[in-house]
């Protein structure tokens, strides 16, 4: 099997379309469904089943496919890595990180970074927790920082960093700011934001649900941290967030922290990255300091 019609066989798999194959790949059809045969002569059994709208992937196909991926993984690491050498830099790094807690301790150990390597480059792309891990299983980010999933596709390493209390929170000047005693009932006709699919919101949902309470009214629904905290300020809703990152606003949203009975969360952040993949000098680099930003975190809860 020679690894041009690999990459022809993966084309057509990506399209689902023969046609649509050829055209991009700049070929006949004919010379593409040959290309086919020769990889099903290879291996012995049928790779694609014609459709009225394509193609589809048989089980060995599907194999065959996700063999070509890893294949091209390691062929991009292998680029990346003969680069860093022949040119002398510690590399691209590229970092990916759920809303909220995370962007403080990356946003810290990147400025550190970029001052000692300023060869370095760095990319940061914020996702949900969902899209992280596939996002480095695929290749598309070397390292993620988020909360642990329950599973982790075989090829994946993860690293526990550190645990992040997520609480309910206010503006100062909300009725409930005052009180020492709240039930998670008395919040039940409270309005509230949220970013929809956050660990935070499955965590409000879930204790919602466990009390036998109606789900929470989202008044406002975002993923970006800042319009929801002018929102709490301005509108008197109520947030469920990381406990880290509502202290750190609380001098310029003037937030206050409800002390909710018998109602917390914690999440347990970590890192993550495919076991088997070439890291550069300068990831390396940028785990050693996101492990000392955490810490020092850990310490002032102490």
């Amino acid at each position: 099997m020679e690894l041009r019609d690999m990459e022809y066989f993966a084309a057509v798999a990506e399209r689902k379309h023969v046609r649509r194959a050829a055209e991009q790949l700049g070929m006949s059809q004919s010379a593409l469904s040959k290309c086919l045969r020769r990889i099903e002569d290879s291996v012995g059994a049928k790779i694609v089943m014609r459709t009225p709208k394509g193609v589809e992937l048989t089980p060995v196909g599907s194999a065959v496919l996700a063999h070509i991926r890893s294949l091209r993984l390691a062929h991009e690491d292998i680029a990346r890595e003969v680069a860093d050498l022949s040119h002398g830099r510690a590399g691209h790094v590229r970092i990916g990180i759920s809303p909220g807690f995370g962007e403080g301790v990356v946003g810290q150990a990147g400025s550190f970074l970029l001052k000692e390597a300023p060869k370095v480059t760095l990319k940061v792309k914020v996702l949900t927790p969902a899209e992280l891990v596939p996002a480095v299983a695929n290749g598309e980010l070397d390292l993620a920082l988020t909360n642990t999933p329950d599973a982790l596709p075989a090829n994946m390493t993860r690293e526990h960093l550190i645990d992040d209390e997520i609480v309910v929170h206010s503006a100062v000047d909300h009725r409930l700011a005052g009180r020492r005693r709240i039930m998670l009932a008395d919040l039940a006709q409270e309005r509230w934001t949220a970013h929809i699919g956050s660990f935070s919101w499955e965590a409000l949902r879930r204790g919602f649900s466990e009390w036998n309470l109606t789900p929470p009214r989202i008044a406002l629904e975002s993923d970006s941290i800042p319009v929801r905290f002018h929102a709490i300020t301005s509108c008197g809703l109520l947030g469920f967030t990381s406990r880290r990152v509502v202290r750190d606003a609380a001098p310029r949203f003037r937030f206050a922290e409800l002390h909710v009975k018998a109602f917390s969360y914690a999440r347990h952040l970590g890192l993550f990255h495919r076991g088997n993949a070439y890291l550069s000098p300068a990831a390396r680099r940028f785990v050693e300091l996101l492990k000392t930003a955490t810490k020092g975190i850990a310490a002032e809860k102490c």
